[in-house]
């Protein structure tokens, strides 16, 4: 009876310290909440840090991923630290009877019995160390063992473990000592990390290296006597060096990081779709231009896939931390005034509309558009002149003309219909013709978003930076208009040293559009292949004047040099011309396409009305075009006056020129006397005699 008895009140007893226990469990958990208090991370597309941010309280404190960590610094650890971390509860009684043996015997503590999981309690809930604190340290290591698996408790640990300074986990501690992350280490690297968290302030390596070698070494040769490495690996170990300083976080799209940690704040960790490889040395391509440009100017560069319109690389400014330059101010996103980078979607709308055709004859001559009276970049007129010559040269007047009769409000409201907001100065309430020549806002996005449609048939899409980009917009222009400023593009000749693209090792056929702003403060560059569209655009943020800054000479080649990171790849041409398309020479299109006709309203003065003249050669001239013994080159004749088409000849004979262009190619047949005739279409006509020698 006694016996039953006394079982029975000892098991209550053993009920009521259960319950108990649960109930203190319940009403006093673990602060494990605190877990999620780690570093935003922004990544790429592969993981790879491209920029971290401290926490809250200013640490660097990178989430650990066991997956992502060297196997060999989880042995090294365990190892060390907690040899039976995957069998005892979260505190080792064998490890406990022996710390407190040799207390006892040496009459001071010799060996600690924290375990892993004790030591993240600690981290967790920071106390003074004395044996309450201990005590309740065993309680939450019981605690958090029922509440997560031992890998997750791992992690943890290898999350908030103290590195010395700001740096906590294994994943800051790499980044900051050895420039690396911690998925390939060698023994020493290891058994530094191993270390450190044992004394983190007293031998952090960029304050105490001799104290962190030896910690290091000391942690080498337990392992050796353990039998984790050999003789040869702890002598190589040994004798390796040890960082000496910190290494710099990763900055490398500084920028783009800013952007989408504002637009998803709770976010720990930010996947973009950059890839890091590419955007390094896409840095490195704008810095060593930077060197070239003065100190107040930047240069802010994007590349996009244009499948799923994933942005690959995206550069702000050329230099983050630079104040002169106003480094921090993302030029990706700035507005600026895009010169003539918006002439190529006036071509295609004009080409949509069946207005003109690329070898449609425009008037390149002085006009009014009401009291807009453009001008030419270089003062000049070019007369008669074909669409496709027109926008590879950049010209103004038929650009102008084009957009006249689209309609300028109609065609920033396609721009619209496909996310591009054109930016209008206060004043302005409605869109005018200056559209065409830069007189609007546009950020390098915005720019680069257009141009990519280009190179996807005219279909637009909104830029994937990372969280997806879900919009849907409308064809930006048709299939046929695509290709048709695609071709020309792809003929636009490359920057000077770009002249022997085919011997370069990546060389690529590549459609590109320059501009430069009123007063060089933008130069522009936009380019794309069937692939991969990229923008560049070179000037100073804070909108000054530069000093005769061009989009061809500034831009360009970043540009091409750019590309040359890709892979080789197709134009941006279909194998086979879109169903519809004229590819034919002007006398063999339509009627209505051979000759722009201006809207009814907009004044030109093309030359007509002035008597016709032979403008070159002059009148009783003398050409002395080539040595005796080399052949004779082409001379270009060029007309004014008079009404289209023209016709020449020389010596009485006609020779081959296109009607409505005011300009002819004549190779001389040999030397002496010739007679230059123009005649227009009232049959009115002009000569010169000139003599070649």
């Amino acid at each position: 009876m006694r016996l039953r008895r006394a079982s029975l009140i000892a098991g209550l007893a053993l009920l009521a310290l259960a319950v108990a226990t649960f109930v203190a469990d319940r009403l006093a958990p673990p602060p494990l909440q605190r877990l999620e208090s780690v570093s935003t991370l922004v990544v790429d597309r592969d993981g790879r840090v491209l920029r971290a941010y401290t926490t809250p309280e200013g640490s660097w404190r990178l989430p650990a991923d066991l997956a992502a960590i060297d196997p060999k610094l989880i042995r090294f650890l365990l190892s060390y630290e907690d040899r039976r971390f995957r069998l005892h509860p979260g505190i080792d009684p064998l490890a406990i009877g022996r710390a407190a043996a040799q207390a006892v015997g040496h009459g001071r503590v010799v060996s600690g019995a924290s375990t892993i999981t004790m030591q993240l309690a600690r981290l967790l809930e920071p106390r003074p160390r004395h044996l309450g604190a201990k005590l309740i340290e065993m309680a939450r290591a019981l605690q958090i063992e029922t509440r997560r698996s031992k890998d997750e408790i791992l992690a943890a640990y290898l999350t908030f473990a103290p590195y010395g300074g700001n740096l906590e986990g294994v994943r800051a501690a790499s980044l900051a000592y050895f420039g690396k992350e911690p998925a390939r280490l060698s023994d020493a690297e290891a058994a530094l990390l191993v270390a450190l968290p044992q004394a983190p302030e007293a031998v952090r390596p960029d304050r105490a290296l001799g104290a962190a070698r030896a910690a290091r070494d000391k942690v080498l040769r337990l392992l050796a006597a353990r039998g984790e490495i050999d003789e040869p690996a702890l002598q190589a170990a040994l004798a390796e060096d040890v960082p000496a300083a910190r290494q710099p976080f990763p900055m490398s799209a500084p920028h783009l990081a800013d952007r989408l940690r504002r637009e998803q704040p709770a976010a720990r960790l930010i996947q973009s779709t950059v890839d890091d490889g590419l955007q390094r040395a896409l840095i490195e391509i704008v810095r060593r231009h930077q060197a070239s440009l003065e100190p107040s100017a930047s240069i802010a560069a994007l590349v996009v896939e244009n499948a799923g319109r994933k942005v690959r690389a995206y550069v702000g400014s050329s230099d983050f931390f630079a104040d002169r330059r106003y480094g921090q101010n993302d030029m990706v996103t700035a507005l600026r005034s895009p010169g003539s980078a918006l002439k190529p979607f006036i071509y295609g709308m004009a080409f949509d509309a069946l207005i003109a055709h690329p070898e449609t004859m425009m008037p390149d001559v002085a006009m009014r558009f009401g009291d807009y009276a453009p001008k030419n970049f270089d003062g000049h007129f070019r007369g008669s002149i074909t669409a496709r010559e027109a926008l590879q040269a950049s010209l103004n007047i038929p650009a102008v003309a084009l957009l006249d009769r689209i309609g300028p409000r109609r065609f920033v409201q396609r721009l619209g219909e496909v996310g591009v907001e054109l930016a209008f100065p206060e004043k302005s309430t409605v869109p005018g013709l200056p559209v065409a020549l830069g007189g609007v806002g546009i950020d390098l996005e915005g720019l680069v978003t257009l141009f990519a449609a280009l190179a996807d048939a005219g279909e637009a899409a909104p830029l994937d930076y990372g969280a997806g980009a879900t919009a849907e917009y409308p064809p930006l222009l048709g299939p046929v208009a695509a290709d048709y400023v695609t071709r020309i593009l792809l003929d636009t000749p490359p920057p000077p040293r770009f002249l022997g693209a085919a011997n370069r090792r990546n060389a690529q056929p590549i459609a590109y559009k320059t501009g430069t702003s009123f007063g060089f403060r933008d130069a522009w560059a936009i380019g794309y292949t069937r692939d991969y569209t990229i923008g560049i655009w070179v000037g100073r943020p804070d909108g000054t004047f530069s000093a005769g800054r061009m989009g061809r000479d500034a831009a360009a080649p970043i540009l091409f040099e750019a590309f040359d990171l890709l892979p080789r790849g197709p134009s941006a041409l279909a194998a086979q011309a879109p169903a519809g398309a004229i590819l034919a020479g002007n006398l063999d299109l339509p009627a209505n396409l051979r000759q722009f006709r201006a809207r009814p309203g907009a004044s030109a003065d093309s030359g007509e009305s002035a008597a016709l003249k032979v403008a070159f050669p002059v009148d009783g001239a003398l050409l002395e075009l080539a040595p005796q013994d080399r052949p004779l080159p082409s001379l270009v004749l060029q007309a004014s006056g008079g009404a289209l088409p023209l016709r020449w000849l020389v010596n009485g004979q006609p020779i081959a020129s296109l009607p409505y262009r005011r300009q002819a190619q004549w190779l001389p047949d040999g030397r002496g006397a010739a007679r230059v005739t123009v005649i227009d279409r009232e049959g009115s006509s002009a000569s010169a005699a000139i003599w070649i020698k």
